[in-house]
């Protein structure tokens, strides 16, 4: 059945004619469009995928790249995974939850973000990697739901590094006294330390930083068998890796 739907209108120059016309049959329009949309797609597909491969090949086989998805699309993600990357990272867990339920399976999902107590239940079941520990009472909840669940959960302690005080994080003295009390927790495992420098465009401020973390985790690594250094974005990713890190934490580099 073919309906046609005309649309007048008059101007200045007199009257005008729009005619549309909707068929079972796609438009040769239609099929314009839904080229020029394949294209579009492929092309962001491309994009994607050439940002991933080119920080790979940058940072070197050494350093994990960690893909921050927050605030993108399931189809933007969709995208960095037909890449092939599988390493993901969300700061809240109501996002993470969506994502998890979107995503294919085998995605290596972190937290990077602060991480409220009565959510941990909520993640405990499949998150990879916690990278925001800042207290001992949350390093125990998590191991408590890690139990349940019959797992055990790699963890990152956070450390303040940065000028901000908004940032999280503990000190490098609270830092040492954490681990020691983690001892007896069999259900977690502190794999090393996570970072995040000042939001600035000092780049001596964001050395000094850098440094301080390197040289905590460098104190702490043989002691406690740690081998996670996660510090560095898009930003800074490559200062970060100067400074020793091995992982990185990526978002608009990939998705620009």
């Amino acid at each position: 059945m073919i309906s046609t739907i005309f649309f007048s209108s008059s101007t200045h120059d007199g009257l005008f004619a729009i005619r549309a016309c909707f068929s079972l049959q796609p438009s040769k329009k239609a099929i314009q469009i839904k080229q020029r949309t394949s294209c579009f797609i492929t092309f962001a597909n491309i994009m994607i995928a050439e940002n991933i491969s080119g920080l790979k090949q940058e940072i070197g086989q050494n350093v994990q790249l960690i893909v921050v998805s927050k605030y993108r699309t399931i189809e933007e993600i969709t995208k960095a995974y037909a890449a092939g990357q599988r390493m993901f990272a969300e700061n809240r867990v109501q996002a993470l939850l969506e994502r998890k339920e979107a995503l294919p399976d085998d995605i290596v999902w972190h937290l990077i973000g602060h991480l409220q107590s009565n959510k941990v239940k909520y993640i405990a079941p499949f998150i990879s990697c916690i990278q925001s520990i800042d207290s001992f009472e949350l390093l125990t909840l998590v191991n408590q739901q890690a139990a349940k669940n019959g797992r055990t959960i790699d963890c990152l302690l956070q450390v303040h590094i940065a000028v901000e005080e908004t940032k999280f994080g503990l000190s490098e003295t609270e830092c040492e006294a954490l681990i020691a009390q983690a001892k007896g927790l069999l259900n977690v495992k502190i794999k090393g330390l996570m970072g995040m420098a000042s939001n600035t465009e000092n780049q001596e401020q964001v050395k000094k930083e850098f440094l301080s973390l390197q040289t905590l985790y460098s104190k702490l690594k043989e002691e406690n068998n740690f081998d996670t250094l996660s510090m560095g974005m898009s930003g800074d990713y490559q200062l970060a890796i100067a400074f020793g890190s091995n992982m990185v934490r990526v978002g608009s580099k990939v998705f620009s």
